[in-house]
């Protein structure tokens, strides 16, 4: 059976520098086959513009690969009223917020993110949270 997991812009970033244990968690995530990936256009806003404006070829290419096979989710304007409520409700930080309703609204079966899990997202009971931290 495979997971729908959505993984948060720090998965990725974790992934691709792999300096800690964190980023060695990121990449035994990425490299476990029961996983089907789940990323969204707020992760791709949170990783791809500074890359490329810094002409970070790697980083661009580790990054490519991976929305390459994961399941892309479009942010639509229901979706963001949604984490604007959750924000409230929660005490979310704006883009986290973005991440956790995208997430919701595909039915993802959990969330993976760098934050600690003393973080308000982790408010969030609707969603299996998990951090690599």
């Amino acid at each position: 059976m495979n997971v729908r997991t959505y993984l948060d812009s720090g998965v990725l970033m974790a992934a691709f520098s792999a300096n800690d244990a964190a980023g060695l968690r990121a990449l035994q995530i990425l490299d476990d086959m029961d996983r089907v990936f789940v990323v969204s256009d707020a992760v791709r806003l949170e990783v791809m513009p500074k890359a490329i404006y810094e002409k970070q070829q790697d980083e661009i290419d580790f990054y490519e690969v991976i929305f390459a096979q994961a399941e892309h989710l479009k942010w639509h304007t229901d979706t963001l009223y949604h984490a604007h409520d959750m924000a409230e409700t929660h005490g979310i930080a704006a883009m986290d917020a973005i991440h956790i309703a995208i997430a919701l609204d595909a039915g993802v079966d959990e969330f993976v993110t760098t934050e600690k899990s003393t973080k308000p997202m982790f408010r969030v009971t609707e969603l299996r949270m998990q951090s690599i931290r």
